[in-house]
Formats: C-alpha cells, sequence, structure tokens
C-alpha cells in the first residue's frame, strides 16, 4: 500500500488522468443505460424481427428511404415524429427498432419514442450503412 501512496505521489499527472477517463467512463454507462432504449446489431435486429414481430421504424429522410429500407420498415421522418400519427401509434406495446442512414438520427427518433411512451425501442447500431455492409436485404422504392 505504501508503494502504491508512493507511486501516486510521484506520477501525479498520470493518477490524475486515470481518475479522469474512470470517472467519464463511469457517466457514460450511467448515461446509456438511462437513455430508455437499447442500441442492438444486425443480427439482433433481424431476430427481433423474425421472432418478436418487432417494427422497424426509418426515421431517414425521403430520399435515402427511398433508395434503400428494410422490408416492411415504416417512414416516419424526425421532423414527423413529434405527431407520429395513428398507425404509428397502434406499434406502442410491440418491439420497435429505429433506422437512419448512419444511426445518429435514429438516436434522437429512439430518446423521443420512449419519452413519448413506446414499450421496447431499440436503436440500430451504424443503421442502414452497417445493415448494407451486413449484405441484408433492403426494399427500394
Amino acid at each position: 500500500m505504501g508503494q502504491l501512496i508512493e507511486f501516486a505521489g510521484n506520477h501525479m499527472l498520470m493518477v490524475t488522468a486515470f481518475v479522469g477517463t474512470l470517472l467519464m467512463l463511469i457517466y457514460t454507462e450511467i448515461s446509456r443505460a438511462n437513455q430508455g432504449f437499447n442500441t442492438i446489431s444486425t443480427h439482433d435486429a433481424v431476430s427481433l424481427i423474425n421472432n418478436d414481430n418487432a417494427a422497424v421504424v426509418d426515421v431517414s429522410n425521403a430520399d435515402v428511404y427511398r433508395k434503400a429500407h428494410i422490408a416492411g420498415a415504416w417512414h416516419l421522418p424526425l421532423a414527423q415524429l413529434k405527431n407520429p400519427g395513428k398507425d404509428i401509434e397502434k406499434l406502442k406495446d410491440r418491439p420497435i427498432i429505429v433506422v437512419c442512414k448512419s444511426g445518429t438520427t435514429a438516436q434522437t427518433a429512439a430518446s423521443s419514442l420512449v419519452k413519448q411512451g413506446y414499450a421496447s425501442v431499440s436503436l440500430l447500431r451504424g443503421g442502414m450503412t452497417q445493415w448494407l455492409s451486413d449484405h441484408l436485404p433492403v426494399k427500394n422504392s
């Protein structure tokens, strides 16, 4: 124990950097746990769609959605999320996978859906970019 104290005294900058990094990691993990939705892989998304009748909500803009989207995905641009409409309201009790081109916009949408009371919301990690990279099927409009 004495050697640890001596090391800390001789390497204050290193110890401070370690403690700061540790605190940032703890904060990040607590924030992630409190966001109310899961981040899932494409493999997990396929499983949810096939086994749990999950609905896919694509929040991409219209051009991106038309180029390629997951078959059966609901198109709900982020701007419309405040008033999603009655059709989307039917999904409140089903698992929902939120997707966009890269996953960034979908994160905002997933938070919004959780706040609106949707039961089980997941974010597709990497968005459609990852879906396409994994050579999973898409539909074009």
